[in-house]
């Protein structure tokens, strides 16, 4: 297993504050709808059908890396012709576009550390976050560590990346995920659409910020 530890960022004491964002949702746009939606217009298959195909054939082995990018563009083709892997891979990038917490990042790294877990293909994120890495102190990707969320294994790997009894806000858009942060100890907050989940994580910081140091 693997992933990314950004050796620039200082290791964390006491009682420092620790961020863990997802990235569909909560940093960029999720995959879906608007990447199916575009590339079912090349399709013959109906987007609900193809759609279904791709969660019960691919979808989970894609995640925990059982399946390779090159694998799932494979997949593609097989089923959309029109469709190479270099026009999907362009589509996939239009699709995957930055979300205004992504600028939070920045601000927020200077009061916590800031931790990435995602379900997600490391090679499709890294544009993604490549503006903001030297901010990151762990980045987790699932097709990297062969885990995904909610799986109760990938929060447990997660947790041992943290300083012991420092508070944890996890930030994430599915409910599922968010159970099993609370599960592990972790204060959790829901992404939602319109975006007014950074103030929350603005305020929580604030309070966090007033806690009494812990002791040496």
């Amino acid at each position: 297993m693997s992933n990314y530890i950004n050796e620039e960022v200082p290791a964390s004491t006491g009682r420092r504050p620790q961020l863990v964002l997802d990235i569909g949702g909560v940093l960029a746009t999720n995959l879906s709808p608007r990447f199916w939606n575009e590339i079912a217009t090349h399709a013959e298959t109906p987007l609900e059908q193809l759609y279904a195909n791709y969660k019960k054939e691919i979808s989970r082995g894609l995640w925990i890396g059982r399946w390779s990018e090159a694998q799932f563009w494979e997949w593609i083709s097989s089923r959309i012709p029109s469709i190479n892997a270099e026009q999907g891979q362009a589509i996939l990038m239009e699709s995957l576009t930055p979300l205004p917490g992504l600028l939070a990042i920045d601000r927020w790294s200077k009061h916590a550390d800031i931790h990435i877990l995602s379900n997600h293909l490391a090679q499709w994120v890294q544009p993604i976050l490549k503006p903001v890495q030297s901010c990151l102190t762990t980045v987790t990707i699932s097709n990297q560590v062969g885990m995904s969320k909610p799986q109760p294994e990938l929060y447990e790997y997660t947790c041992a990346l943290l300083p012991v009894k420092a508070p944890v806000l996890f930030i994430d858009d599915q409910d599922k995920n968010l159970r099993q942060g609370a599960a592990v100890g972790w204060h959790t907050l829901q992404a939602d659409h319109e975006g007014s989940w950074i103030g929350e994580a603005d305020r929580w910081l604030a309070r966090m910020r007033l806690q009494p140091e812990a002791d040496n």
